[in-house]
Parts: C-alpha cells; structure tokens; sequence
C-alpha cells in the first residue's frame, strides 16, 4: 500500500502512517483524499464530474504535488501521459479514458480523429487523445518527481526513459512551433496555453469565424454555471479553430491563430533547465540546456518585454504586434532564475500594482487586470484566480529573493485551497469557489506547498537571484 492509500484509509481501520501523523481532517489528509478519489490506476483526472478524463499540463502539476504521497504514483502519472505521445513529439493535452461515454465530454475523441487524422504526424494508434498541446511544465514536473525518490527513480529507470521523450517535446515545440521565427513557441489555440477565455486572446479570435451554434453541445454546462464560463461566440471560435487544424492532419503554421504566450515560454524556458538537470543526473554536462535556456530567456524579452508597462504581453504572430491586455502570463516569467534584476523588480511592482493588487486587494492574484475592461471576478480566466498560477507565482517570488510575499502568498494559497474544498478557482477578492471542487491540481499543489522546503531552487534546482 503506498502512502496516499495509507493517508486516505479511515482511520478505525489502521493508523494513519506519515511522519509527523497529520490530524485527522487536516489540509493534508483532505488533498491527499482528493487526488485518491481523482485517480483512475494508472493517472488522475483533474474533476471526475467536469473533466473525466486525463489532461496534459493538470497531471503534470498533478505529479508535482503526489510525489510527496507516493513518488510511484507521480512517476506513473507522468508515464502514462507519455505513452500517449505523437512520433512528432507533441504531448496532447487530452489522453481520452475510453470507459467514459463520449457524451461526458467535449470536444470528444470522435471529434478529434487523432489515430486517422493524425496519422501523419504520428499520432498513436491504440489511444485516442487530442490534437494540440499544453503548457510545457513537464520536464519541470519529471526532475521534482525524480527528486522526491532518487532511489526508487533510479531503480525503476524513470528519468532514462522520460528524457529522450521530454527532449523530443521540447525539439517540437522550439521547431515546428517556431512560427513567429523568433526562436519562442507559439500557441494555435487558445486552449493550448490553458487560460482558455482569456481576454489576451479576443484579438487574435476576432479574425476567426465561429462554428454555428447547432454544430456542438456544450458538455461543460452540465456541471458548470454559464456566468463562469466561456461563452458560446467564444466556445464556436475554439471548435472552428479546433476543426480546420484537424482537417489540416494537425500541421503546424497553416492556421490563422498564432501567438506567443510569456507563459507558456517562460514554462517551457524552466523546463529546459529542469532538462539540463536531468541530463547531468544521467551523466551529460547539461550545458547545451542551460545555454538554450538563456537564449530563450533572452528572446522572451526581446519580443514581449513591454519596459513602459512594467509586463510582458502575449504577441500575435499573425497580426504582428504585442496584445496590450495585463494577463497573469504576464508574471509568470518572475519563475526564471535568469532573469535581469530590473525586470523582475519591474514584475513585482506590477503583480502588487492596482492591476492585480497582490498582498493588497486581492486574496489570490487574478488572471486579469483588476482594471481591464473585460474583468469578471467569476468567468474562468477573465478575472478569477487559479491555484496553479498562484503556485507558479509563489515559487518565482522566491526566486527573485522576494520571501516575504512568497510566505504571504503560500499562506494564502493553503488557506482558500482548504475554505474553498480545493475549488478550480475562486474569486480573487473573496476567495468564493468557482467551477468544480475536489480539482485535482488545487489539491496537489497544496501539498506541495505543504511540504516543499522554501527554498528557490524548489523549481529549477538553481539558487535564486538575478543578474544585474
């Protein structure tokens, strides 16, 4: 039995085994309960009611958080995404259970034809998943699992056999993604970059002709409020989007939605770190990594580094130019060892500004400018805060030196994860619950965060600090 069995298992049957032995109840025992009625045997979903099946960048932080319940686990987690992976290298952002109705969830794999039309690009024959992508938080996720258990990780050859597969990722995504011919990745959906409704991407979505209404049923307002949700104008946007990229055999640079996300980059940029690691663990040098990573850096803030705003912003490849929408992607960079002094200050000064009020007026950073016109405390990423990007947050203030804000913002992390019953996300004022509860991220980050050292190199196993 491994330990999140233990944890979970009613306490009239065996004492709970964990050292310290946590209270019955207690934050730590609810989460680890959370991921174990989440979990399927072989991976976790992130909402058995909302989203019943596997996702790429949830079981990633998904992992992150179970390696302090069962490093097996973790590491099974993310194998079992990689099984799924196409002989391009792209890992899709869904891995389909075909136990669940195809009615449960949409779009559905009779929608995406991943065996048929993907076939060119590789996509596996004897599991269906999506055609696009997720944030790169992998190789991130691979080296913490890696670390939880170096023994058993080593014994069961975990990282020999998930950095050739991470590699093959990351060559996808700086190659075939590279549409903007400037070295980033690039996004062609807005799903891709996982704040599916973002104002950062109305826009780019303006130019795309939405799918008729009566071509798609809206399985997610079975279990969710409309007013949170994407509304349909948007939701026929991403079917259209999603449908031409599929009738094009998921070629990459054909379609008319491109955009570099600082996210998503800036994710990708740490896992490149978290590769060089795993390459040193495995006897590389590593130094091939640490130097892309640096070039990467560089080319982030070359192409969306806005000095006068104090942010970076998304850019449209399509149409050319910066999209002046203060989105939390913005501060995600602040994750990034190597980031110069003056920006990461100029970072900080943004996330505690009027525009997202960290340690002021909001409970939890919102995913949109408090001040922006298309703010909405409750509508998915148009204002509500997450609890992985509050995560993320809350690891790059530690490594740019800012602890005290980082203690502040774990404190509250730990506090609304527990009042909200580990909600999808909250009202960044209040900490009011939003979307589904028992979210399977929400609960792993919060043992993470639990039970994390403090120190910055808990992300990419560099001390923190930026150049001057």
């Amino acid at each position: 039995m491994d330990r999140t069995a233990q944890l979970t298992a009613r306490r009239a049957e065996r004492d709970i085994a964990y050292d310290p032995p946590p209270v019955a109840d207690s934050l730590h025992v609810r989460a680890a309960r959370v991921l174990e009625a989440n979990w399927t045997g072989t991976s976790t979903v992130p909402s058995r009611s909302l989203y019943p099946h596997q996702w790429s960048w949830d079981s990633a932080f998904i992992a992150i958080g179970l390696r302090h319940l069962s490093p097996l686990r973790a590491q099974t987690e993310l194998e079992t995404l990689l099984d799924a992976q196409w002989g391009d290298g792209r890992i899709p952002h869904i891995v389909f259970n075909p136990s669940v109705p195809l009615d449960a969830y949409f779009p559905s794999p009779d929608f995406w034809r991943s065996s048929t039309a993907g076939r060119a690009a590789g996509a596996p024959r004897t599991v269906q998943t999506s055609g696009i992508v997720q944030p790169p938080v992998h190789a991130l996720a691979a080296w913490l699992v890696h670390r939880a258990d170096p023994g058993l990780s080593r014994a069961r050859g975990f990282l020999t056999r998930m950095y050739p597969r991470l590699a093959a990722w990351h060559r996808y995504l700086l190659h075939r993604r590279d549409l903007g011919s400037g070295g980033l990745a690039s996004v062609v959906h807005p799903w891709e970059q996982g704040m599916d409704n973002s104002p950062c991407w109305d826009a780019p979505l303006s130019r795309i002709t939405p799918a008729p209404a009566r071509s798609f049923r809206r399985a997610d307002l079975d279990h969710g409020a409309a007013e949170d949700r994407p509304t349909d104008l948007d939701y026929g946007r991403y079917v259209r989007l999603a449908t031409e990229y599929r009738d094009a055999g998921y070629a990459d640079g054909a379609g008319d939605f491109a955009v570099e996300d600082p996210s998503f980059n800036a994710l990708l940029i740490a896992s490149e770190h978290a590769l060089a690691r795993i390459a040193r663990e495995l006897g590389a040098t590593g130094t091939a990594r640490h130097a892309r990573a640096e070039r990467l850096t560089a080319a982030l803030i070359e192409r969306m580094w806005d000095p006068a705003e104090g942010m970076f912003f998304c850019r449209d490849v399509r149409g050319g130019a910066l999209v002046p929408e203060r989105s939390v992607s913005g501060l995600i960079p602040l994750l990034l060892p190597g980031l110069p002094r003056d920006i990461s200050s100029a970072l900080v000064r943004t996330a505690t500004s009027k525009h997202f009020g960290l340690g002021d007026s909001t409970r939890l950073v919102p995913s949109y400018d408090l001040l922006g016109e298309a703010f909405d405390p409750h509508r998915y990423w148009r204002g509500p805060a997450w609890f992985n990007t509050s995560w993320l947050l809350e690891r790059g203030l530690r490594t740019q030196g800012e602890h005290q804000r980082a203690d502040a913002l774990r404190e509250a992390f730990l506090d609304i994860a527990q009042s909200s019953d580990f909600a999808e996300y909250v009202d960044p004022y209040t900490g009011e619950a939003c979307g589904a509860t028992g979210f399977g991220w929400t609960a792993a980050l919060a043992l993470d965060l639990l039970h994390s050292d403090t120190e910055a190199t808990a992300i990419t196993g560099f001390k923190g600090g930026n150049r001057g």
